[in-house]
């Protein structure tokens, strides 16, 4: 089986990767800074609405009842995008659409793009796959294309280069786009408008994601802030679209609740400045040839899953990652995925498909479990139980390991009351190895603990020895 590009090659367990960016204090700092900002005013945004509990219901519903409908809806969109001019292709993993918006660029005698952001695109290595091709793809969205200048990988769903600060970006910019430029907010934007300007006037083919599909009447729908997406969306000839097939809505009506609960969670705004919408082709106005490239890339196995299922609801906020402690204090880049933060630990292990992958198996460990996540998510994705069922799925693609083996054992005492009591009594005698109530260093595996946090000292009678004494 051809390896899922929704992980990055080469890429350490999240553990190690975590570890090395918790040395990182610019990172941290960059994080903390960031990610407390837009927390905030998200929190501020969502108070304005008495019904935004109601929302996030609806949310919910319409997503579980797309999920539940899934066959039919693809095959009416379908239908609505191809009565309007469109040409819908089926992509069943990354390699089969790469080859297709591949093959549509070389229709078009294109060697260069430009790109609307888009975490489909990313999560099957696009941008790669056309670069091995021989057409270059030009990302147009300000921190994407920070990103990419960099050589860089992104960190945050919304914000992919949230880890670097402005400074870094003015190097990067004088660097790749040899400008002098200060470091102030305005003259970077303004440099990287000069330079993408001619980019958006003279290249014919654009890619886009989609944030929505609407059903019934075939609509795209795409939401951002910088009116990038606009230019790639209406200037150039061929329009491409790359789209999972879980982004639908049924109808129009349904995708109202979603253009509130986005904005607001996503950049705490009350609605996004850029809202663009077309269907099919119009004749005389915007790209002639529209094309609609539909990728499973995992998703159909996900939503096998009955309880892993509900992380196809996501509409790629990312309000779980601006509330996660674990990603404030390690970045999106430990993840080793397109999708870092709480959604992907979720989410990643599944598209990949393979809890053998040490990578993708040491996601869902990526957690506190301390249901922040969940509390703030806008279509009410579980993620502290989808966390908890993958972790099982983990341990049993481990077989029998010496955890397991512990955990049979422990089970074997639970079971029986004097088997538990003289445990409690071995136990006990530890304390003889504890300083000032406290075991600061125990024999493997033990030291696993040991080696990041004491032990506090057991005590010489056990609660049921003290109670029988005691109470009788």
């Amino acid at each position: 089986m051809a390896r899922n590009p929704v992980t990055w090659l080469g890429s350490p367990t999240f553990p190690k990767a975590a570890k090395a960016a918790l040395n990182d204090t610019q990172l941290r700092q960059n994080l903390r800074k960031a990610t407390g900002t837009i927390r905030e005013r998200r929190a501020a945004a969502v108070t304005e609405m008495t019904d935004w509990e109601q929302l996030r219901v609806a949310g919910e519903q319409i997503k579980n009842d797309v999920l539940a409908r899934l066959d039919t809806l693809l095959v009416e969109l379908e239908e609505s995008v191809t009565a309007r001019g469109g040409v819908v292709h089926w992509a069943r993993d990354a390699e089969e659409a790469n080859l297709i918006v591949l093959g549509l660029c070389r229709e078009e005698n294109a060697n260069e793009v430009v790109k609307v952001k888009s975490m489909a695109t990313a999560e099957i290595g696009l941008n790669e796959a056309l670069e091995a091709g021989g057409v270059h793809a030009i990302e147009t969205d300000l921190a994407e294309l920070i990103v990419q200048l960099g050589n860089d990988r992104p960190s945050h769903i919304l914000v992919p280069a949230i880890h670097r600060n402005r400074s870094e970006i003015r190097e990067i910019f004088q660097r790749r786009m040899g400008v002098e430029v200060s470091d102030e907010p305005a003259d970077l934007a303004e440099a990287a408008r000069v330079y993408l300007r001619e980019k958006f006037l003279t290249t014919k083919v654009a890619i886009s994601g989609a944030n929505f599909a609407v059903a019934d009447t075939g609509s795209i729908v795409v939401l951002e802030s910088e009116g990038n997406g606009r230019m790639c969306l209406t200037l150039p000839e061929t329009l491409i679209t790359v789209m999972g097939i879980e982004k639908l809505v049924p109808t129009w009506q349904d995708l109202e609740v979603f253009l509130q609960l986005l904005p607001r969670s996503s950049t705490a705004e009350r609605m996004n400045p850029y809202t663009s919408v077309w269907t099919g082709v119009t004749p005389g106005d915007g790209p002639q040839k529209f094309h609609l490239v539909l990728i499973d890339n995992g998703r159909t196995a996900t939503l096998r899953d009955s309880v892993g299922r509900q992380a196809l609801r996501c509409i790629r906020c990312s309000a779980c990652l601006n509330v996660c402690p674990v990603y404030e204090r390690t970045g999106g880049q430990s993840y080793g995925s397109v999708y870092p933060g709480p959604i992907g630990a979720i989410l990643t292990p599944q598209l990949v498909g393979d809890m053998h992958d040490p990578q993708a198996a040491s996601l869902p460990y990526a957690s506190s479990l301390c249901g922040a996540c969940f509390e703030v998510c806008p279509v009410r994705i579980d993620i502290p139980s989808v966390l908890t069922h993958l972790r099982a799925e983990a341990v049993e693609a481990k077989g029998r390991t010496a955890e397991s083996v512990a955990m049979a054992a422990a089970a074997w005492i639970f079971a029986e009351a004097s088997r538990y009591e003289k445990a409690q009594k071995a136990g006990s005698l530890a304390r003889f190895l504890a300083k000032d109530g406290r075991i600061t260093s125990l024999p493997w595996p033990g030291s696993k603990w040991t080696s990041s946090r004491d032990v506090p000292a057991p005590p010489a009678e056990s609660f049921r020895a003290w109670w029988r004494k005691n109470r009788g």
